[in-house]
């Protein structure tokens, strides 16, 4: 069934969950996993509080290691349960373009990523992720609520 498992995740503990399914899906399978976190680019202009703050050198090395960490917790979930996993770091400004070009890259056969579940209006204003690569992808999406 599935051979290459995509995991998107951003370091919450909803992704948290997102990562331990996926990995327990993947030990089911006998499959590999990609896990897969994203950050943002450093903007001169900006308006969040982590970006005026920082120079661009202090932010990358900031977002390096909340990535790397981030991998690492995931990594050890994988680890732990016996699956062989690959990290991937990606610096994007539109996550859902990064994990669908990185499963595309991969040939992975599924993605798997988290949903925090808005409906709504408050699912129409703030969009998400998720959504949007439920929307754009041609690759099959788990998504765990």
């Amino acid at each position: 069934m599935y051979k290459n498992i995509l995991i998107a995740t951003d370091g919450s503990s909803l992704a948290g969950r997102a990562v331990e399914h996926g990995t327990n899906l993947a030990k089911a399978l006998h499959a590999h996993v990609v896990l897969l976190t994203v950050t943002e680019r450093f903007h001169v202009f900006a308006l969040e509080a982590d970006q005026v703050e920082e120079t661009p050198s202090s932010f990358r090395e900031h977002m390096r290691k909340q990535a790397e960490r981030t991998l690492s917790e995931s990594s050890d979930i994988a680890r732990n349960l016996g699956v062989d996993a690959t990290t991937v770091h990606v610096e994007d400004d539109t996550p859902y373009h990064a994990i669908i070009r990185t499963a595309e890259d991969k040939r992975c056969d599924v993605i798997v990523m988290a949903s925090h579940g808005r409906g709504g209006v408050s699912a129409l204003l703030l969009g998400s992720e998720t959504m949007k690569v439920l929307t754009h992808s041609k690759i099959p999406v788990l998504v765990v609520r």
